[in-house]
């Protein structure tokens, strides 16, 4: 995983390597690492961040709005299993929308090792225990832009790897399907 004391912000090569680069991806937004702080949270929580920078962390969908507005983004997502195996997924389009659309997640582009989870959720808005649009936040033990409900689940319980329980853990279904739940994730943008 990357870690935000890495990110270098000298202008880089124009077709940058993202399979091994990255310092041009300057604001991590969200990380998983180890379960130590809880992502089973209200809308307030998410709506102004919780966590702290150097560890598990979620910015704040206020904070990642405010910023994503002002430009074209990218987005990557880092994934490492319990076995130390690794995957990313890059987006060339991500954009996160304001409070009064429940934060609807616009996101396209897909390219990657992971598989294409995000894409199930484009178009969707953000739901957390107690603003359950479609009562996936309460079922699946997270927070997230849920749609019948989810192909990923990067904000789920913290599980170790494999499980009986479905969909509940930090869930990315392309790559290791429902029953099984990521050791870190990390998702970080970069301005275009």
């Amino acid at each position: 995983m990357a870690n935000t004391d890495d990110f270098n912000t000298e202008e880089q090569s124009p077709v940058p390597d993202y399979r091994n680069d990255h310092s041009r991806y300057l604001l991590v937004f969200q990380r998983r690492l180890n379960g130590e702080v809880d992502f089973y949270r209200d809308w307030n929580s998410y709506k102004y961040g919780f966590g702290h920078l150097d560890g598990e962390i979620w910015l704040g969908n206020e904070l990642i709005h405010e910023i994503t507005k002002e430009g074209n983004y990218t987005l990557r997502i880092d994934l490492e299993d319990f076995e130390g195996e690794t995957r990313y997924a890059l987006y060339s389009n991500f954009l996160i929308e304001d409070a009064s659309s429940e934060n609807t997640l616009r996101v396209s582009g897909y390219s990657g090792t992971a598989g294409d989870a995000m894409a199930y959720q484009n178009d969707m808005q953000f739901s957390t225990k107690d603003r359950n649009n479609i009562n996936c936040a309460t079922s699946y033990k997270g927070a997230w832009w849920y749609y019948g409900c989810h192909f990923s689940n990067l904000n789920g319980l913290y599980l170790n790897g494999s499980h009986s329980s479905f969909a509940d853990g930090i869930e990315w279904y392309q790559w290791k399907g429902h029953h099984y739940s990521m050791k870190k994730s990390q998702m970080m943008v970069r301005r275009k």
